[in-house]
């Protein structure tokens, strides 16, 4: 009796999620020149799966940008859902999108390139995580939150640039990115001068 066909597609995309995943790791910790061998040893696959799935170095680093976009739009209507507040929505949703510009910019590099796979990578990450960034802070705008008038793009550079950081001895991307978020919140009693 053969195995259904839905069986075996769901076993590939489990397979290579964890491969994407695993690559996201290495490149952070190695560079985009992390050994595929590696790779394949922390998905738990083998060296030809890789090769199968990303005949290049260049369709696997794409692969893992795009993997990690569409990990965070996710998030985004997700934690809405299961927060307790949309202003902790949007902090769990930033603390995600942390990681992944960490990432990036353990890509930048590559991205740099003037291969044509890379050139609307930008683009594809503006058109797909500012919508849910503005999403989110209208929520908790709207829910009396946060201070209005917050624009998603303008956030979304301010904390990359906060991640430029990523990597020094002492530097606290996460604790810096915490303030800018915490400061977004409404005050709720007057200053006491």
């Amino acid at each position: 009796m053969t195995e259904p066909p839905r069986k075996r597609r769901a076993d590939a995309k489990r397979n290579e999620e964890a491969l994407l995943d695993a690559a996201a790791a290495a490149f952070v910790e190695s560079g985009v020149d992390a050994p595929v061998r590696d790779i394949a040893a922390r998905a738990g696959v083998g060296v030809g799966t890789i090769y199968r799935h990303f005949p290049t170095r260049a369709d696997l680093i794409v692969a893992v940008y795009r993997h990690q976009v569409e990990s965070c739009v996710a998030a985004g209507p997700a934690l809405l859902r299961d927060s307790p507040s949309p202003h902790a929505a949007l902090a769990a949703w930033i603390d995600q999108f942390v990681d992944f510009l960490v990432t990036k910019h353990g890509l930048a590099e590559a991205m740099r390139s003037d291969q044509a796979a890379f050139q609307s990578l930008h683009a594809y990450f503006l058109e797909r995580l500012v919508p849910v960034c503005a999403g989110l802070l209208h929520a908790a705008e709207q829910a009396g939150e946060i201070k209005p008038g917050m624009d998603a793009l303008t956030l979304m550079h301010g904390i990359g640039n906060l991640c430029i950081g990523a990597g020094t001895p002492g530097y606290d991307t996460h604790r810096m990115v915490g303030l800018v978020i915490a400061g977004l919140t409404r005050e709720t009693a007057p200053r006491q001068h």
